[in-house]
């Protein structure tokens, strides 16, 4: 009872706790800018929906490595923004049929978790090239639009790229000498797990499909949600971030109430997407929960602003409290399957050291 009760005050403690950070608050304003200015011009081009796009292939630029040189830091950018086409365009291109668009997501979603466990991947890892590749399979399939949709998130990321080399040219003249060699080693992990990858293309797979036999509007909100829940490095992580995200939610879907409540034109509903992107990516290494607070109305005013239920205020936050729930409970149970898988797959592995090193030696 006295380890419960343990659990239950350390837990109600992290809700309190706030960690510390080196993040500088240039990457937030950067980001806000590489997500924020593209939904801007395509509000004043009276086109939102591609201002959209090209918005959520700006979030490219939180893979801008923060201690490398220039021409390291720009290389991961440029791959990762490959990345993005390449996920979007598959997601797209297979969006003609619901079944198919699942099998072709959990492969994707399986291949992209090995992928960034065998290049040891830092944060955000998997979870934006698999999110994007998730929006596009939930796209109404048009093939004379496939050309155009693959160019606004191909000049989304562009203009990602271009802030990032200004950005680092005068972080650069700020803080001469700066001396660091050009890495070009890519650090390898030969152990990655294809279960494990396995599992979770399973379950992002699967998420999406319960969305399609829920006959859900936008589907994509319950494997996202799956995606993020998945996420947390441990079971004790895992379990903390689900309850973290739907405590979050509920408290950020009641931000979501008010700021629809305020707002009431695309200019201002965009102006509020900029000022919680810069928000949560301030908040984000620091406390999840408290992220997620602002994170749940940021990706509604995205996801959302041309969709019908968008202005009927009290179902858009019904329909998406829901979706945002099952996906969570899928994920949680993914996450339980990935750990557990985790630990047999180490003590096979440390097997094969103890066996091989003793053979060795004979």
């Amino acid at each position: 009872m006295n380890s419960i009760k343990e659990l239950i005050v350390e837990e109600i403690k992290t809700l309190f706790l706030l960690k510390k950070t080196e993040r500088l608050w240039h990457i937030p304003l950067l980001a806000s800018l590489c997500t924020g200015i593209p939904l801007l011009i395509g509000y004043f081009l009276n086109d939102l929906s591609s201002g959209v796009l090209a918005c959520i292939a700006g979030l490219v630029i939180l893979y801008l490595p923060s201690d490398s040189s220039i021409a390291d830091r720009m290389r991961t950018l440029f791959i990762c923004s490959l990345g993005f086409i390449v996920s979007f365009t598959i997601g797209l291109c297979f969006s003609f049929d619901p079944i198919i668009s699942v099998l072709v997501l959990g492969i994707f979603s399986a291949c992209v978790h090995w992928l960034t466990l065998y290049f040891k991947t830092n944060p955000p890892g998997n979870f934006f090239f698999i999110m994007i590749a998730i929006v596009a399979s939930c796209m109404p399939y048009s093939p004379q639009t496939i050309p155009v949709k693959i160019g606004l998130v191909a000049s989304g990321t562009l203009f990602a790229c271009i802030l990032a080399l200004v950005y680092c040219l005068l972080m650069q003249n700020k803080n001469k000498p700066i001396n660091k060699p050009v890495s070009t080693k890519i650090t390898k992990n030969n152990y990655a797990n294809f279960i494990e990858a396995l599992i979770f293309g399973t379950f992002i797979s699967g998420s999406l499909f319960v969305g399609h036999q829920l006959k859900m509007q936008n589907p994509y909100w319950i494997p996202i949600s799956c995606l993020a829940v998945m996420q947390g490095a441990s079971l004790h992580n895992i379990w903390r971030r689900t309850f973290h995200r739907i405590l979050g939610t509920l408290i950020g879907l009641g931000l979501c109430w008010i700021i629809l409540s305020i707002n009431k034109t695309s200019l201002s509903i965009c102006i509020s997407i900029i000022l919680l992107q810069f928000i949560v990516e301030m908040l984000i290494v620091r406390h999840y929960a408290l992220a997620v607070i602002f994170i749940t109305p940021m990706t509604i005013l995205i996801a959302e602003t041309a969709n019908p239920i968008f202005h009927n205020t009290g179902t858009l936050i019904f329909v998406r409290f829901w979706d945002i729930l099952i996906g969570s409970a899928i994920g949680s149970i993914g996450g339980w399957f990935i750990y557990h898988e985790k630990i047999r797959y180490h003590a096979i592995r440390r097997i094969q050291k103890v066996s091989s090193s003793i053979k060795r030696r004979k």
